[in-house]
């Protein structure tokens, strides 16, 4: 687990014609729960670990910070929200030089016992989601408008704001992750064309996300052995139109030399919505 880069089998999706789509419940009949077809790319990806610079992240567009946490259950909703969701503001402002930090979802997601093929990562039956091992980035350019006004639902507070930008922490809730990791592409890599507008259809709303095309030109990044006291903070979206990272397409992937009596990851994913003055 050593290896400074692994290659690695990464999902892309292959060009289509037609808008893809996922479900998170369970589809009308004869609906499947996805459409689109993906390729699984041999791709190296590099452990940031080693990187003779760190990341930044309004330059690749993540990093990765120590920061000790005082839940001591993430599978108990009530303290993940009483007590993470503070630590996960007090972080992303602490990393994006922000002035005001709103958390507005968290996610547990477990890797399936079997370690059956990665896809979008839907839910099994205990409730938790899947790792997702579809190349995507949470947030369009439209969507990332989207939730500046489902966050801040006072219109003259909204409209105040100048520039803000949506960021993912992400964090394993047990120990060291050996086995399916979360690879970040660095945003400089990441062109326009390479992105595709997909579906993401709840029971009450459709929301919209970036699935991504292949291109020679991604640069993949890893943090080995990512353990419960370390924090990966990565962009998907900023207003800000040019001169910082914007997207950051992500996915997890099976890690090539994973022991094979290594622990089912588990992780857990929230999101926040920072205001810059």
């Amino acid at each position: 687990m050593n290896h400074p880069t692994v290659t690695a089998g990464l999902n892309y999706l292959q060009p289509c014609a037609l808008r893809p789509f996922s479900y998170t419940f369970a589809p009308p009949p004869g609906t499947p729960w996805e459409s689109g077809t993906y390729e699984l790319r041999a791709t190296p990806i590099a452990d940031a670990r080693a990187a003779a610079t760190p990341p930044d992240i309004e330059r690749e567009g993540f990093v990765l910070r120590d920061a000790p946490t005082a839940v001591s259950d993430f599978l108990d909703d009530a303290q993940v929200t009483a007590i993470y969701h503070r630590e996960v503001a007090e972080l992303a402002l602490a990393v994006t030089g922000g002035a005001r930090a709103h958390v507005f979802d968290h996610l547990v997601r477990r890797r399936e016992a079997d370690r059956t093929a990665l896809s979008f990562g839907r839910r099994a039956t205990d409730g938790k989601a899947a790792a997702n091992g579809r190349i995507h980035n949470d947030y369009t350019e439209d969507s990332g408008r989207r939730r500046l006004a489902m966050v801040l639902t006072d219109p003259a507070e909204a409209a105040a704001v100048r520039r803000y930008c949506i960021v993912n922490i992400w964090r394993s809730i047990k120990g060291p992750v050996l086995d399916t990791p979360l690879a970040v592409c660095d945003a400089r890599s990441v062109m326009a064309k390479d992105l595709v507008n997909a579906e993401v259809r709840y029971p009450r709303r459709t929301g919209e996300i970036y699935l991504a095309t292949h291109s020679p030109m991604h640069r993949w990044s890893y943090f080995s052995a990512m353990d419960r006291h370390e924090a990966l903070v990565f962009k998907q979206y900023d207003s800000q139109l040019s001169g910082v990272s914007r997207y950051t397409p992500h996915a997890a992937f099976d890690h090539p030399d994973a022991p094979a009596d290594a622990p089912l990851r588990e992780s857990i994913e929230a999101r926040c919505l920072v205001v810059f003055e």
